[in-house]
């Protein structure tokens, strides 16, 4: 079935439909990773947001469960240049058409990707709709212009509260406790703890510092998640807490964001973002530079970061955004690229040992 994807600004995408048969408008974004595409579209961090995969290619070893960040699928669309008609993996459970349908995810396959991110990178993230021919026809007729002010209205909104688990949850071990407040976290980064035996006690986003306080835990981990983390109002004020308690902290993503907006500093909205498992960020203590798997739409302002608070850590090779902080006189770090990264790459993985340490485990 014939479908289009409408830009905000007019531009008509013409493809094939996929999954859903849907309408959904939605925040439009490229994602530059060669492989991985099951791990994109469980990343709560993409809730609110439509996915073009810049690889040309996107199925081509099905559908493994295991392979999961999260329980379901978040993003709103999935964008592919060719969608593989036969999946050969022998891990293979299913098909990524299949899996969309299921999970009543609309997308769209054989339009120029290429293209896409191209006006993307030139013009900035950009609201669009993903509509079959015959809800185009039925809907709007053939006057698209009436269809733009609908598409430049959508906002993503609380994101954060859709994809939170609901309730605690606890992964035992025998090591150090770790107290997870869940934005929207990706399971990598749990296992990824608990791998290293520590407990891994998981939080609701809404959760006060006190409940995580109270449990005495010997760190907290604040997870990536989704959406403008200046809308996370209630959050940072809990977040401010924390800071304030002189618990280690290790924040990952939007945790980042979050811990250095309830510091004092800013932060602001990047073009286009940076998403895919090909970023390289370099350590600003030791010179060296490591890729680094990235899904952010937004990155702190250093310019307005008061060096008593915190100075950066990391920074991003390819525009020198900032990519870390480390907090002065205090046992929190933060980086907003993403240690925990399945399928990889997993250049920084080393950053949950420097947090055990933090933590005074390994010694």
């Amino acid at each position: 079935m014939k479908a289009f994807l409408i830009l905000e600004d007019g531009r008509v995408f013409e493809g094939k439909s996929i999954g859903s048969k849907r309408e959904v408008i939605s925040e439009i974004v490229f994602n530059t990773s060669m492989t991985g595409y099951l791990e994109v579209l469980t990343d709560p961090s993409y809730a609110g947001q439509a996915v073009a995969m810049t690889y040309p290619l996107i199925g081509n070893y099905g559908i493994c469960f295991q392979d999961m960040e999260s329980k379901k699928p978040w993003p709103d669309g999935f964008i592919v240049r060719e969608l593989s008609r036969m999946a050969s993996n022998f891990r293979c459970e299913g098909s990524i058409q299949d899996f969309l349908e299921k999970h009543d995810i609309p997308g769209i396959a054989g339009i120029d990707t290429r293209a896409l991110t191209k006006l993307l990178r030139e013009k900035g993230t950009m609201n669009g709709m993903i509509v079959t021919e015959d809800q185009f026809l039925q809907k709007y007729g053939n006057n698209i212009e009436e269809m733009l002010p609908k598409i430049k209205a959508y906002t993503v909104g609380d994101v954060v509260e859709r994809v939170t688990c609901r309730e605690t949850q606890v992964m035992e071990g025998n090591g150090l406790r770790v107290a997870l407040l869940d934005l929207g976290a990706k399971d990598n980064i749990a296992k990824s703890l608990h791998n290293r035996g520590c407990e891994v006690t998981v939080y609701p986003a809404h959760t006060k510092a006190k409940e995580l306080l109270a449990g005495h835990p010997d760190g907290i981990m604040l997870s990536n998640g989704p959406g403008d983390p200046k809308s996370c109002t209630g959050i940072i004020a809990e977040v401010k807490k924390l800071y304030d308690a002189d618990v280690p902290v290790f924040a990952i993503c939007l945790g980042h964001q979050l811990m250095a907006l309830a510091a004092g500093a800013d932060t602001h909205r990047l073009k286009y973002g940076h998403r895919g498992g090909n970023h390289p960020v370099k350590d600003l203590k030791t010179g060296r530079v490591y890729i680094s798997s990235q899904n952010h739409g937004y990155v702190v302002d250093t310019d307005r970061l008061d060096a008593s608070v915190a100075k950066p850590a990391f920074i991003n090779v390819n525009d020198g955004t900032n990519e870390g902080l480390a907090y002065t006189g205090k046992p929190i770090f933060t980086v907003q690229f993403h240690p925990e990264a399945c399928p990889g790459p997993q250049d920084s993985s080393y950053l949950f040992d420097q947090f055990i340490e933090m933590m005074g485990g390994n010694r």
